[in-house]
């Protein structure tokens, strides 16, 4: 039963929680060129000194020519991501600074396993859906949704304790048409709940979080200014909504591990906003901070098989597919934790590869959805071959020290794809950092994450590479949740 908040409740949600929970104000700032300029200039500028021709390539140098040519592809979508999203934020400030109240129902969603190690950063995210969501919302109801016989279902069990909270538990035996397991299987039956009980309308949303990701005041602003517009879009109406993922150091258990993550945000910057922001997620989406039109996810589930490990780009897929040109990408971001460890980092990695590389290669999913997200998959699972530490064993192996482009021309494309790599970490780490207590930078920070590159590269391409192994043996699938260090 949807809740429908008063002043008096409003304010007792403010309340609640402890008071050194976090709480964002700043609007995330349109993302700068300057790195990439400098990085672009200057990598193009040495490497052009240093080529010189030779009377015939060698192996090596036409393996790094194939090789560190590839994410051009990638590059060039990000930075048409970047450039697209300077061009409309220059021409009008953002619409969600105004958003006012809104009227239609939100529905929280946030799936958990409620391991001990996780119940305390649920906490968190829940009270902050609480304190954030109510000052925009007349109506908000938060969903957690457990399995059957979790190991923290008493501390979950309090948190309902809250106004507007519901926790849905997953009988054991609850199996869907086409037996989807893990995260999958718990959103659905959420989702069947909410069809059974008539919420599946136009007038009602669905915001799916994880249970390490909170919000800020930025975060209801933008979420209420998206759903306001659709009232008066006509034709141009949007129907799903992506924000940015942002990584606060104060959540962070490594702070190495935090300058490491620094990319996802970068992606969001310029990847998705170029699919996302311009209508359709054809590279995937994010399960969390995910927001969609209840009626819409009522018509495509999250009914899709044993297999699937990735069901946010699968869900995406879908909804190209259903609703071409109807999604948007907003400035509000979301709070998580980066991972905890070393061990967490490749085992994450290694689920995006794996539950990527088998549903870009589903052959029940036509070739024209999957296209695009397959070229950026192929272009990430070869990650570990584009590592600068391959061509120096190789030059090893093969006694040739030349690893050269085999043409000039080549040089820009290589600039390219260094200015772009730099630009996500660089212009990561600014939205990490404004989502800290401390918004500045450290003077140290940006210079470490720099030197650090090939290290986070290394660490990346080594996630893929576990990821890629399991895909060719046919290893069965797994769904593999880490520890929230928040």
């Amino acid at each position: 039963m949807a809740v429908r908040t008063t002043q008096q409740q409003r304010d007792r949600f403010r309340s609640a929680g402890p008071k050194q929970e976090l709480e964002p104000v700043r609007r995330l700032e349109r993302p700068g060129l300057a790195c990439f300029v400098v990085v672009f200039c200057l990598y193009a500028c040495l490497a052009w000194r240093a080529w010189e021709p030779e009377e015939s390539a060698g192996p090596l140098n036409w393996y790094t020519s194939f090789f560190w040519s590839l994410p051009i592809l990638s590059s060039s979508l990000g930075l048409a991501g970047v450039v697209v999203q300077r061009r409309r934020r220059r021409v009008a400030p953002p619409l969600e600074e105004a958003p006012g109240r809104v009227d239609d129902l939100l529905i929280v969603v946030v799936p958990t396993v409620a391991r001990l190690d996780n119940v305390v950063a649920l906490e968190r995210v829940v009270r902050s859906f609480l304190r954030q969501l109510p000052e925009h919302f007349s109506q908000v109801r938060v969903d957690v949704v457990i399995e059957e016989g979790s190991p923290g279902t008493d501390d979950v069990a309090r948190l309902a304790s809250h106004p507007g909270v519901r926790v849905i538990t997953v009988p054991r035996r609850y199996s869907t048409e086409r037996g989807t397991r893990f995260k999958a299987r718990a959103n659905h039956y959420a989702h069947e709940l909410r069809v059974r009980d008539g919420e599946a309308k136009d007038d009602v949303w669905v915001l799916h979080m994880d249970d390490d990701t909170a919000v800020g005041p930025d975060t209801a602003t933008a979420l209420a200014g998206f759903i306001n517009r659709q009232a008066t879009a006509g034709p141009d109406v949007r129907h799903l909504a992506q924000g940015v993922l942002a990584f606060p150091r104060e959540l962070a258990a490594s702070r190495l591990l935090w300058l490491a993550d620094a990319v996802r945000p970068g992606c969001d910057l310029s990847l998705f906003a170029a699919t996302t922001g311009r209508g359709s997620p054809r590279i995937g989406l994010h399960g969390e901070l995910l927001l969609v039109r209840a009626s819409v996810e009522a018509e495509i589930g999250w009914d899709f098989g044993p297999c699937a490990i990735v069901e946010d780009a699968q869900f995406a897929l879908e909804f190209c597919a259903r609703y071409p040109a109807r999604s948007e990408w907003f400035t509000g971001r979301s709070y998580g934790a980066a991972p905890a460890n070393l061990r967490d980092f490749l085992r994450q990695r290694e689920r995006w590869s794996w539950g990527l590389l088998s549903l870009v290669t589903d052959r029940a999913i036509p070739y024209r959805r999957r296209a695009l997200l397959l070229t950026m998959v192929a272009v990430w699972a070869s990650a570990p071959l584009q590592h600068p530490a391959i061509p120096l064993v190789l030059a090893v192996v093969l006694a040739d020290a030349s690893t050269g482009p085999v043409s000039p021309l080549i040089i820009p494309l290589w600039s390219l794809n260094i200015a772009f790599c730099v630009w996500l970490y660089w212009e990561g780490l600014k939205v990490n950092a404004d989502a800290s207590a401390r918004a500045q930078r450290a003077w140290w920070e940006p210079a470490a994450l720099v030197v650090l590159l090939p290290l986070f590269a290394l660490w990346e391409a080594a996630g893929i590479a576990r990821g890629l192994t399991k895909f060719l043996r046919g290893s069965d699938r797994s769904f593999t949740v880490i520890t929230k260090s928040g």
